[in-house]
């Protein structure tokens, strides 16, 4: 069963945030909460942990990660960013928000679109998210925590523990988080494409 760790929403504890870092360091598989529900998680590049996210999500070879940064700087490591997309990024990180962008050579290509060669950037806006990021120093490898009987994603850590506790190793046990469905905004052809209209302003993009 997974180990649960509780931890203060909006203070969290540095001693139980290098203890959750070092466990995502040594190949665990979390259950963690962002701004907009809670998330897979797992030190990026682990294929193991994939491949579990991809089995307990039923979803095929295809399907995308996310690469959970702590802010803008840690983003021109693992992406492409032209002048016009870093203004944007500017003014809607952190949030709600997915931005698809070119992908450098750090991020695994067995991370990146198959074609394209891009990849999911998002900086979420979450006190726990921002310390566990900051503690581990690289982003966290993501994907939204959704089963595939439901059709939306999970915000509670006792209802999560219920349902898939036996199948990962760590939950962060936080609370029930806000439900904010992303919006995922693509700027890797240079132009800017709304994949998803989540819970984030996408007037400006229009």
């Amino acid at each position: 069963m997974a180990e649960i760790v509780e931890i203060h929403p909006k203070n969290p504890q540095p001693r139980l945030i290098a203890r959750v870092a070092a466990a995502l360091n040594s190949g665990a598989l979390i259950a963690y909460p962002t701004d907009s529900s809670y998330a897979f998680g797992c030190k990026l590049g682990n294929s193991q942990c994939r491949d579990r996210i991809r089995s307990i999500r039923q979803t095929d070879k295809h399907h995308n990660f996310t690469l959970v940064c702590k802010d803008l700087s840690e983003i021109a490591t693992y992406a492409r960013v032209d002048n016009w997309a870093y203004r944007l990024l500017r003014s809607f990180t952190p949030g709600p928000y997915t931005f698809i962008l070119r992908a450098t050579s750090e991020v695994p290509k067995r991370l990146q679109h198959p074609k394209r060669r891009t990849i999911g950037i998002r900086v979420p806006d979450h006190p726990v998210t921002h310390a566990l990021l900051d503690s581990l120093g690289e982003p966290i490898m993501s994907s939204t925590l959704m089963l595939p009987d439901t059709d939306m994603p999970m915000i509670d850590p006792i209802e999560i523990d219920e349902r898939i506790g036996d199948r990962i190793d760590l939950i962060l046990d936080c609370g029930a988080c806000s439900l904010r469905p992303t919006s995922v905004v693509d700027l890797s052809s240079g132009a800017v494409d709304i994949i998803r209209r989540g819970s984030g302003d996408l007037s400006v993009f229009e």
